[in-house]
This record gives structure tokens, C-alpha cells and sequence, in this order.
């Protein structure tokens, strides 16, 4: 399964480093999602993480609560300024490509997140896609009220 979000958003350069934190993810996905991370990971900027290989394991918190998910991040690229592309898995799926970019066009920056995944049991992923697609959307929400932005 696959789809895709996009934002407008009327951000500075220096707040583009933002969107790429773990604090960042975790703000955009409150009050539904957290990720947990070892503390290393939590104040480092995913810029600053290393690409091609198994970073850390993070348990999705439904609420910030109740864990529904373990997550493991592996990160294929990685570009300050254009965002990155991340291939891990979870406990629910064998397959998580998620890609972040992040461009300028004139006066806004446009975030789009593209994602693909492939549940481990055959079927959940039409269960799940509507889910996912849900939370994407709160994600980007969240980005437009915060950045004063719009959908593209």
C-alpha cells in the first residue's frame, strides 16, 4: 500500500531543521501518536543520524500511552535541507518506506511524505491503510497550523 501527503508551509530555513527531530515527529503526531527513542536519539537531529544501518527500536505509544507497535529505524539517506528516506520495519510491518521531502518553492517550503508498507499478516494492510493515511493527515495539520501553511 502506498499514498502520499503534501504541505505548503511559510517556514524559515533555520525551521526546517524542525521537521527532521524526534521532538518534531512527536509534535506532530501528538495527541495520538508518541515514539519513544533512547535519550542520544531524542535532542539529535535526524541529519545528524547515520544512513545504511539499524539505528534504534522505538515502541509506538497509542495516546502516548499504550503501545501498539515496535518500531526500528533504519534510514537509507538523509539530506538537511531535502529531507530523507527511511526503509525499517515493525512488529505489524515487515516493509516501512517512508519518505520525507522537502523543497522550496518561492516564499514556502512544500513537505511532502510519501509511504509504503507491507503488513506482515496479508490483508491487515487494508485495515491499516486508512489508519495510516489518518494520522499522515493529522501530521500535516499539525505542520500547516503551526507553520501557517496550506494542503498542495
Amino acid at each position: 500500500m502506498k499514498f502520499e501527503v503534501s504541505s505548503n508551509l511559510k517556514i524559515s530555513p533555520e525551521d526546517v531543521d524542525g521537521l527532521l527531530t524526534m521532538k518534531g515527529v512527536n509534535t506532530e503526531l501528538s495527541p495520538l501518536i508518541r515514539m519513544t527513542a533512547p535519550s542520544e536519539w531524542l535532542s539529535k537531529p535526524v541529519f545528524e543520524w547515520p544512513t545504511g544501518k539499524v539505528l534504534f527500536s522505538s515502541w509506538i505509544l497509542l495516546f502516548g500511552i499504550f503501545p501498539i507497535d515496535r518500531h526500528t529505524f533504519f534510514f537509507q539517506s538523509i539530506d538537511r535541507q531535502r529531507g530523507f528516506a527511511e526503509a525499517s520495519s515493525s512488529l505489524t510491518n515487515k516493509l516501512w518506506h517512508h519518505r520525507r521531502d522537502i523543497r522550496r518553492t518561492g516564499a514556502s517550503w512544500r513537505v511532502t511524505d510519501t509511504v509504503e508498507f507491507q503488513c506482515r499478516l496479508p490483508g491487515l494492510e487494508y485495515v491499516l491503510a486508512p489508519v495510516y493515511g489518518f494520522i499522515f493527515k493529522h501530521r500535516h495539520q499539525v505542520l500547516r497550523s503551526y507553520y501557517s501553511g496550506s494542503a498542495s
